[in-house]
């Protein structure tokens, strides 16, 4: 008959493999450094298996280490919530979303309080990631990505988005109405690298107009959606940008259209959510919200 490892065995072990250190863990756990190594040891006898490669004085998950440590850090977590609720104290869900870091940074953090004032509490991780993210490694419970990603897990298209010119009030009332398109105005460019989706560019819309894109024109170049888009509102020049992240700075006057033309976005934006987490309340009711939400700026009356 196999020995079911120790509960406090298998904290130790996820604690160490967490932090990176069984010192980190034993200050975590309140306990000496010993004592989570001889609690780890112990696992490892128990199960047969070794968890950590010791490597003079750092320790580095074998393979076995590595598929264990997502469940158990999940199971902890799940007890710790059972246990807060049974308390008596308020329970807070626990939600890891993963967005693209120009999402992160402002679009979604801006609006995480309409949320959280519609929905109730909840103890979210927002996570500005390229792709691809490691679903079990860092337990997270909705993806929202440019393409479809992640068809190994449920996804879904949600919203297929455009980018349009814009700029800074100031700069646009420097064009004549005889004026080719962006004549002599500095143009901000994006480059998502070589890693990243193909993202259209100046020649294109150039070119899908009809026009010339006249003397060098060159300006700034940023590599992601939101800097180039804060360098437009700061009035250094025209960029492209996509309606989900432009809409309101248009809406509020903050940025304006000095032309109309606009390119489509050859890919949608898509939600991924794995079975793990599916039957979540807190995870249905975020990603409702989340679509909602894209869906509104994408299609908002400023960008017709």
């Amino acid at each position: 008959m196999v020995t079911s490892p120790s509960l406090k065995g298998l904290q130790a072990f996820e604690a160490a493999a967490r932090k990176g250190s069984f010192a980190a863990a034993a200050e975590e756990l309140s306990v000496s450094a010993a004592a989570v190594s001889q609690l780890i040891r112990t696992v490892e006898e128990q199960m047969g298996r070794k968890l950590f490669h010791r490597v003079n004085r750092k320790v580095v998950l074998t393979e076995a280490g590595v598929e264990m440590l997502p469940r158990l850090t999940m199971a902890f977590q799940e007890i710790g919530s059972v246990s807060r609720e049974l308390g008596g104290d308020a329970f807070r869900p626990r939600l890891v979303v993963s967005v693209p870091p120009s999402m992160a940074m402002g679009w979604l953090s801006q609006r995480l309080a309409g949320f959280v004032a519609s929905h109730g509490a909840a103890d979210i991780s927002l996570r500005g990631d390229d792709d691809p993210v490691p679903f079990d490694r860092e337990l997270i419970d909705i993806r929202l990505s440019y393409g479809p990603h992640y068809r190994e897990h449920p996804t879904e298209d949600i919203t297929r988005d455009a980018v349009y010119p814009v700029c800074a009030p100031g700069l646009a009332s420097v064009i004549k109405a005889d004026d080719s398109p962006l004549a002599g105005l500095p143009l901000i460019h994006t480059d998502w690298g070589p890693t990243g989706a193909s993202f259209p560019s100046w020649r294109n819309w150039f070119e899908a107009e009809g026009a010339q894109p006249g003397r060098a024109q060159r300006g700034l170049s940023a590599n992601s959606s939101r800097a180039a888009l804060d360098l437009a509102i700061s009035g250094l020049g025209v960029t492209l940008a996509q309606g989900v992240y432009c809409a309101e700075a248009v809406e509020d006057g903050r940025l304006v259209r000095p032309a109309a033309g606009a390119i489509a976005l050859r890919q949608p934006y898509c939600l991924t959510i794995p079975e793990r987490s599916a039957r979540r309340d807190v995870v249905a009711a975020f990603r409702d919200w989340l679509i909602e939400e894209c869906r509104r700026a994408v299609g908002s009356p400023a960008l017709r």
